[in-house]
Parts: C-alpha cells; structure tokens; sequence
C-alpha cells in the first residue's frame, strides 16, 4: 500500500468549532499511527464566509495542539499551493471541469436563478425532500452552448450523473452504502463566479496531492456517491473514507456554534487546558482497548484505529470534561500551573501574600482554573459567617466545644513566632495530645474561624500559613466575639 496521506481542509471562518478539531485530530492520528503525512489546506472557495483572521487561528489551534502539519501554505511538499484560492488562479479547477465537459460528463448550465426555483421538489425513497435539477441544459446544442459563452452569459458547470439504478460506496465506519441515482443531483462542480465548489475542489485537489485516507463528518456521507463520480469520470482512485459520528450536546441535539462550549478557543477561555481538550475529543467517537482514558498525544497516536470507532452520535459531556481537566491540573508541572493560574489568583487576591502557596493549595482542588476565584475569596477578606458552622458531627463539635478550643489555642498561637505550616501543626498536635482528643476536634474550629467557610483548599495550618500571624490571630479572635456573643 501506497503511504499514509491525510489531509485536513478547514475554511477560514472563525474558530475551529470542536467537530473540526475531532476531523484534524483523527486525520492526523491516522497518518501518524502509520507512519504517513498529514496536510494542512485551506478551503476558502466560499469567499462570502471568510473571515479576517480566521488563517491564524487555524495555525495557532494546530500549533497549541500539538497537531503539526507536514505540508500546509507554509511547508511546500511539491504538490501546492495549499490554499484553494491560489490553486483556482492557476485554472486547475476549470482545466478539469472542462475535461469532464470533453468526456461528455459534465455540462455548461446557462439556467437563471428564476428558473432553478421553479424547479419542483419531490421526495425520495427515505422521505427527504430534495430539488433535483431537470439536466435543462445538457440538451442544449453545440451552437447555443458557443453562441452563449460568446454572448458571456452567465454559466455554471454541472456534472452528469446517471438517473437509473443506484450506487454503492464503501466507508471504513458505516460499511456499504447504496444511494438511488436518481437522487443524486448534477451538482455544480464551477460557480458563476469562476471557483470551484467545495465538493468539486475537495475531489481535485485530493487526487493531485495524493491523499489516501479522507476524514471527514458524517453530515457529508450523503455526498460520497457525488465524489465517486468524479473520481470515476477521470479513472482516478477512490480513496478510503472514514466518516466520523455526530457530536452531540447533553440534550442529543447537534453541538451548534451557540453552544458555549462547542469552539477549542471557548473551551481554552473557560479554562480548560489544550491536553485534556484533545484527550476528551479523541473519545467522541473512539473507544480504546482496555480501560485507559487519559492519553497524551503521543499514546494517542500509538493506540489509534480508527476501525474502533462508533456510528453512534457522541455526546459532548462538559462535566466529564472537567474531570478530566482537573486530572491533567492535578499532573501539571508547578510551575507551569502557577503561570496559567497566577491571572484568576490575581482576580481576587489583592494583598501582599504568597500566591504560589495558594496555587499549590488550589492545584489538585479544581477542575477549572476560573474555580479558583470561589476557593480562594476567603485568603483576601474573611466572609460574614454564622457560628452553626462551628457544629461539626464527624468532628465532634458544637459552639460551646469551639469557643473553648480557640480561646485555649490563642495563647499559643500568639506565642509561636514561626507561622509555617509544620510548625504551627506541631503546636496545635501537642495541644490536641495534652486534650486527648482527635485532631479534627481542634483544626475543625480553627479551620472555620481563620476562613469562615465549610470548604477550604487546604486545613488550618496550611491557610494560617499563607495569611500570617497578624491576619490569622485577628480572625481567630473574631470567631470568639461570634462565639461569645451568639
């Protein structure tokens, strides 16, 4: 077998949605898995949708990744240009339609809009409403196709497709599929406006750049028999198609752009990490052998099949998401997660304390980086609180139990000169000894009095740690006043 080509083609229409992201990941896995290339092309026939700026957000999703190209407009593999724009210049589309025209398999069409809308719908054998066009103009003569280039009347370039019978294609995840000819409409390969068609262009230039794997969503398995006629008409190879499943929102409906989180760049703003949004997306629609669900992409590429995966709609689960978000956070180098950290710390922190020992506190207590606003509030202004906080069953603990430890505590707390975490958890073990208590009998009140929440990143000590002495003993004496005056 010929070597691995795959190739991915987005249009430079905005941000890369998350089923586009799936495409070129797959794409990329599959040439990778062996040994093959993967191409970068860009789409951008449709120039009513482009979208200034969209080029470089194309290469900087692919760059952050991790899904480098091995051609693309900025590597030249011998078989560019690599933008669909700069190819139609060169009259590549329009040589091959009109080889297709020579051939007797594809036709001038000459039809005004007025009359393409006049034309009647009917329904198919599955239900579906479709507009075939009536091959009006493929019985025109010699003269009046001459007679109306001539003229420069407006014209479109449609294929001929048979109207009898039926054909059947294959692909790699739905198997054989056999369509009826007649519903297959002469669709039109060259625009009036001189550039190809998106389904015209994608069968071109895969053939010329020699792609041998095409990846694509299976909203477009109902164009393939469309494809294979072309590829036919010229004799070319059919490559192989992989069509990959629906991606779906919690509610089964189709994942749209007003999702919040349907685009890679919504999901890097919510505070996701670019690994785990590529290790969640490689399972919509994939199932690895065994139980393993975090992979990097190097795993990925080495246990990838694409015969392994679903016909079945994937359903994008936000929450699964997170969880395994919070799982790379957890394996995060430090010092990098403070560096993503440090901009939400910084939102809510406005005092001179240590903020990394705060991104170490929240660091395995999250899911999300925007999480750590809620968990850290407390560190820069201690919260109205109400003392029934002080009851803790598991604890053992109640109000009057509470106030009794923190006014034995404080003494001892306004000795101790070193304020680290250790040290003040060596002070308040010999205390708890000396009680003959459980530890949680002590830490649960002080814990409540230094925060005022239920739930904290990190106990007692840890937090007096990152306040200080001064701030520490100031809200431990707070909670007795609450105390004392309930």
């Amino acid at each position: 077998m010929s070597k691995v080509r795959t190739r991915f083609a987005p249009s430079p229409t905005g941000r890369m949605h998350v089923g586009n992201l799936r495409t070129a990941l797959y794409a990329y896995l599959i040439a990778k898995h062996e040994g093959g290339d993967f191409i970068l092309r860009i789409e951008d026939t449709d120039q009513e949708r482009f979208m200034e700026g969209a080029l470089e957000i194309i290469y900087r999703t692919l760059e952050k990744t991790g899904l480098v190209h091995d051609e693309g407009p900025d590597k030249d593999g011998g078989v560019g240009p690599y933008v669909q724009s700069e190819r139609n210049a060169t009259g590549v589309y329009l040589k091959y339609a009109k080889q297709l025209i020579e051939q007797g398999d594809a036709y001038y069409c000459f039809c005004d809009k007025e009359r393409l809308e006049s034309l009647r719908s009917k329904v198919s054998e599955t239900g579906t409403e479709i507009v075939v066009y009536d091959k009006h103009c493929l019985h025109l003569s010699k003269e009046e196709i001459e007679a109306n280039l001539a003229a420069g009347k407006p014209y479109v370039i449609r294929i001929n497709m048979p109207t009898e019978g039926t054909t059947t294609f294959h692909d790699e995840i739905y198997g054989d599929i056999t369509v009826p000819n007649e519903e297959l409409d002469d669709m039109i390969l060259i625009k009036s406006d001189g550039y190809p068609t998106y389904n015209f262009a994608n069968v071109v230039d895969d053939h010329l750049m020699g792609i041998t794997h095409v990846v694509r969503g299976n909203e477009y398995l109902s164009s393939a028999p469309k494809y294979n006629r072309i590829y036919e008409a010229f004799g070319w190879d059919v490559p192989v198609y992989v069509h990959c499943p629906l991606i779906t929102d919690e509610n089964h409906k189709k994942l749209s752009k007003r999702c919040g989180h349907s685009s890679y760049e919504d999901l890097l703003d919510q505070g996701f990490v670019s690994e785990a949004i590529v290790n969640y997306v490689a399972l919509l629609g994939w199932c690895p052998e065994g139980t393993q669900e975090i992979f990097s992409l190097e795993e990925l590429v080495e246990a990838f099949d694409y015969r392994h995966m679903s016909k079945s709609p994937a359903v994008f689960d936000i929450q699964k998401l997170k969880w395994m978000n919070s799982e790379y956070l957890k394996a995060m180098d430090f010092d990098r997660f403070y560096e993503m950290a440090e901009p939400y710390i910084k939102e809510v922190i406005t005092k001179d304390i240590d903020l990394k020992k705060i991104a170490a506190l929240v660091k395995t207590r999250i899911e999300i980086f925007p999480d750590i606003r809620e968990h850290i509030d407390f560190f820069e202004e201690l919260p109205e609180y109400d003392t029934s906080m002080y009851c803790h069953k598991k604890m053992k603990t109640n109000e009057e139990t509470s106030l009794e430890v923190l006014r034995e505590t404080l003494p001892l707390l306004e000795r101790q000169e070193d304020y680290s975490n250790d040290a003040l958890y060596n002070t308040l073990k010999s205390y708890v000894d000396e009680k003959g208590v459980k530890i949680g009998y002590v830490m649960w009140p002080l814990r409540t009095a230094v925060s005022g929440k239920q739930s904290t990143p990190g106990g007692a000590t840890e937090i007096m740690e990152v306040l200080g002495k001064e701030e520490s003993l100031a809200r431990i004496r707070r909670g007795i006043e609450k105390l004392e005056a309930r």
